[in-house]
């Protein structure tokens, strides 16, 4: 029955990332779109036209109308992260089910706020850092836990970046939510394209929190101090460790590499493939230089995964099956998503500290 029956989602604001979620929850098919919320009801109006959204769309003038209406199951939150805890604990206090956008917070204070709020609740809260959903990541991780090809992990090296004037207009630097210092520039780059950053590398470390973190220097920063491009090193213990770097200063790259004892694994486009309904990667094993040290051998072999459906409806519908089997079947909500945002988000306040500390090193249990 909860196969059957689609999740009915309210969509918060006009965000332009929403555009994406609001095709990913047609796509899906057990979710749907119900109903839109924005501070002007002829702004949501348009939006939902805009977007193909379907004529039985309720259409409201506010956040809190939208969490009002008893038929929504779930919503959808794209505002600006300093407005999550408002909403997402509000929502989860309405009996709606949760999916946030990343950064989730501005703080891991905050986001316990907006996790108890869920537990307490009984709804199920999820974050958007889509690439976990596609298929291509539970294969890659496959090559990663094989002690024969990868061996034990050693180095993880990511980095995302993009211009902002390229990707998001001439007027990024000016008004745009990631760099307005009363916004998401709180957290910047560190907390947009670094959290992909900082989870891949989780992500890599089978979700073992870094005993030290220590921010770079030399990051680069708007005259506001938003942090518009920087890096930071992650340590476990044993010696095993993690480099980024993220900026809005840069070329599309969306690259890691994760180093073992025996394998090594390549991903060029980790956090948006190339293809929508391909992904690739390269791995490598038990390599060795040729004869003279002219070449390798073996070579790397690549690796290609189909989708059926893109990495964001992948992610819609597994947040809407798990919503479903709570309303259905009385399920509890799958805690697992919840850890690994409160992971990053612990990560990324270490280093967000390093930095109020002039780049020295952090321990990322001291903030727990």
């Amino acid at each position: 029955m909860a196969e059957e029956t689609p999740i009915r989602f309210g969509i918060l604001g006009c965000a332009d990332i929403a555009r994406k979620l609001s095709r990913a929850i047609k796509l899906a098919p057990n979710a749907a779109i119900y109903a839109i919320g924005s501070r002007s009801v002829q702004k949501a109006r348009e939006y939902a036209e805009l977007n193909g959204y379907p004529p039985s769309t309720k259409i409201y003038g506010s956040y809190e109308e939208v969490l009002d209406d008893p038929v929504v199951d779930a919503v959808y939150i794209p505002l600006p992260t300093v407005l999550h805890l408002r909403y997402a604990v509000l929502a989860a206090e309405k009996k709606k089910h949760v999916l946030l956008e990343k950064p989730v917070a501005p703080s891991v204070a905050e986001l316990d706020k907006i996790l108890e709020a869920c537990e307490a609740n009984g709804v199920q809260f999820m974050d958007c850092t889509m690439w976990m959903h596609h298929p291509r990541t539970t294969k890659m991780k496959e090559f990663l836990s094989d002690p024969q090809r990868f061996g034990h992990l050693q180095i993880i090296q990511s980095c995302f970046c993009f211009s902002g004037s390229s990707v998001g207009g001439p007027n990024f630097f000016r008004n745009n939510i990631r760099v307005d210092p009363n916004l998401d520039g709180q957290l910047g780059v560190l907390g947009d394209l670094g959290w992909y950053c900082i989870r891949a590398s989780l992500w890599a470390a089978d979700y073992d929190l870094p005993k030290t973190v220590t921010a770079i220097p030399g990051a680069i920063t708007s005259e506001s101090g938003v942090i518009l491009a920087c890096g930071a090193r992650l340590v476990w213990e044993g010696g095993k460790a993690a480099a980024f770097h993220c900026s809005y200063l840069s070329n599309i790259t969306m690259d890691i590499t994760v180093i073992g004892t025996r394998g090594t694994l390549h991903v060029n486009d980790f956090v948006i493939p190339c293809q929508e309904n391909v992904a690739s990667f390269t791995t490598a094993a038990e390599t060795r230089f040729a004869e003279l040290g002219t070449g390798w051998m073996p070579l790397p072999s690549e690796h290609k995964v189909i989708s059926n459906l893109p990495q964001e409806a992948l992610m819609v519908k597994e947040f809407s099956a798990l919503a479903g089997c709570i309303k259905w079947n009385g399920s509890k909500p799958e805690k697992m998503w919840q850890m690994l945002s409160r992971k990053t988000q612990l990560v990324l306040d270490a280093i967000k500290a390093s930095f109020a500390k002039g780049c020295q090193q952090v321990e990322v249990l001291s903030l727990n």
